[in-house]
This record gives structure tokens, C-alpha cells and sequence, in this order.
């Protein structure tokens, strides 16, 4: 009996021990991971890499910085999507860390293995759609471009194509080829639709390659259907502001309820709303898979 006691009383202790090893063990990885998030903080200088000041998707990131408290201490670096393409593209090649303001459909997923930050607080919204609007009286005044803008919606991956097809040729060509490659859309938008022998029409778009795909794809469409279009970027706010004025005919480019809801909201009485010509889109903290993180709460506060 005392050798069967002695027996538990040390398999008990041992059993004590081992645990109180692995709580020390877990405590020990815990402060390894905060130690890395922190060097990573170091090693960025507290840097999110983003794009032009008037683009929503920095308004959002601003918004980021505020509302997450581990943020504290960080900084957006406002600049040029091409200048934040060209920063990704040399981080990846080096295999250096680094948090970029990212969004899709873009060519860069297809290009790079990248991968979203979770985002627990939603600071960037959820899934996004890309809407078609018009103004006033488009409908009365030209039905056959009504027609097309209100029946033209593709894929992400119809848009990706474009855009990536863009890095080698000219935007013109590669919307012309994504056409003449998928005819049935085409025919599916432009069926029963009367054509028209030179009639102007002004669309516009924000200067990102997501809507130059758009825009430069409906532009074509039009001209095949005997419109003379011209097509013009604008910053958002200057968008949602032309068609609401009738300055500018229609835009396929507002992002969706998140990303221009503030423009959109500020201008939806005197726009018509088509309604989605793409669905599925995302804006977020964008880093290469090789970063060991998963999720904006992991980044942590400048000392």
C-alpha cells in the first residue's frame, strides 16, 4: 500500500510538473510572437505602404490606424498605386516584409502570392460590389447606351484578365482582346439594342486599373455601337459630383456600400443607380504569404 502511494504521489507531481513546463512553454512562444510582431513593427518602421490621398480605399486605411488600438504609432505612407506596386514588387522579390493597402480584382493576386489581414473590427468593410450609375434622364435621352450600361456585369476575373493583360499592352488592346474573346457577353448586353451614328456620351472613372478596365471595355463597347466616347478619370468625389450635375453621362466605377458610400450617399437623389456590375470585390491590409501573420490585431503599438 505505502509503495502503491509513494507511486501515485509521484506520478501526480510528475504530472504537475509537465504541466507547469507547458505553461511555461506556451508563455515562452506567446512572448516569441509578440517579440517578432514588434520586430516587424521595427523592421517597417511602423509603416502601412498605400496609394493616392483621394482614394477611398486610404480613407479606410486612415480609418484603420484610428480604430485599432495596436495600431497606435503607425503610419500610412500615402503615394501612387504604381509606387506602392513597384514597393510590393521589390519587397517580394527580396523577400522583406511589408503591409500594403490592397484590393480586388487586381492583377497583383494574379502576379503575387499575397494574402488579406483579418480584419475583426470590419474597419474595411466586408465584400464589396463595383455599381454602374447615371444620370438623370439617360435613359429618355440616349436608351441604347441605358441599355448597355444597365445590363453590362462581369466577374472579377473577367476584370483581373484585362488589367493583367494591360502590364504588357496597352489598355485599348487589352479590353479590345477580353471582347473578341468573350463574345457572348457581348451579345448578351447588346441584343434588340438600336445603334446610333455618332452620338457623344461622357463617362467617368477613377484612375485605378480596376476601372480603366471597365471603363476602357464599356468605351469600346459603345464606340461599336456608333457612340463617340469620351472617357475621363476623376478622383471619386469629383465622379459621384459629375453625374449628379449631368456633367458626365455614367460611371461603372463606384465601390459599394463601404468604400464611396459617403459620396454616394451625399449625391443618390440626383444619380440613378443601376445597380452591380461586379460583385465580390475586397479592400484590406495586403501582405506575401511568407509574412508569418494573419490578422491586423497581431501587429503591435510603436514604443
Amino acid at each position: 500500500m505505502k509503495l502503491k502511494s509513494i507511486g501515485i504521489t509521484l506520478g501526480l507531481s510528475f504530472a504537475v510538473l509537465l504541466t507547469g513546463c507547458g505553461n511555461e512553454e506556451d508563455a515562452q512562444d506567446n512572448g516569441n510572437a509578440d517579440e517578432d510582431t514588434a520586430n516587424l513593427g521595427e523592421e517597417l518602421n511602423y509603416t502601412i505602404t498605400g496609394i493616392e490621398p483621394g482614394a477611398g480605399t486610404t480613407e479606410l486605411a486612415r480609418n484603420t490606424l484610428e480604430e485599432y488600438e495596436n495600431l497606435e504609432g503607425w503610419e500610412l505612407q500615402e503615394g501612387s498605386t504604381a509606387g506602392m506596386l513597384t514597393t510590393l514588387g521589390e519587397a517580394i522579390d527580396n523577400e522583406e516584409p511589408i503591409i500594403v493597402t490592397g484590393w480586388t480584382p487586381h492583377w497583383m493576386f494574379a502576379s503575387y502570392d499575397l494574402k488579406y489581414l483579418e480584419d475583426p473590427k470590419e474597419t474595411f468593410g466586408g465584400a464589396e460590389n463595383i455599381n454602374t450609375i447615371a444620370r438623370l434622364g439617360l435613359e429618355e435621352d440616349m436608351p441604347s447606351a441605358y441599355k448597355i450600361l444597365d445590363r453590362f456585369q462581369w466577374e472579377p476575373e473577367d476584370m483581373e484578365e484585362v488589367m493583367l493583360n494591360a502590364q504588357d499592352v496597352s489598355f485599348e488592346e487589352a479590353a479590345q482582346n477580353w471582347l473578341e474573346d468573350n463574345q457572348d457577353k457581348v451579345d448578351e448586353w447588346t441584343e434588340g439594342v438600336e445603334k446610333v451614328d455618332g452620338k457623344q456620351i461622357e463617362l467617368v472613372s477613377t484612375p485605378w486599373d480596376t476601372e480603366r478596365s471597365s471603363g476602357t471595355v464599356m468605351k469600346i463597347l459603345l464606340e461599336q455601337q456608333g457612340f463617340d466616347v469620351t472617357l475621363t478619370p476623376v478622383d471619386p468625389a469629383i465622379m459621384f459630383q459629375a453625374v449628379a450635375n449631368a456633367e458626365a453621362d455614367a460611371s461603372l466605377a463606384p465601390w459599394l456600400p463601404i468604400t464611396h458610400g459617403s459620396f454616394y450617399e451625399k449625391h443618390k437623389d440626383n444619380i440613378i443607380d443601376l445597380g452591380e456590375n461586379l460583385t465580390g470585390a475586397k479592400i484590406g491590409m495586403v501582405v506575401p504569404e511568407y509574412m508569418d501573420i494573419d490578422s491586423i490585431e497581431d501587429l503591435q503599438p510603436k514604443e
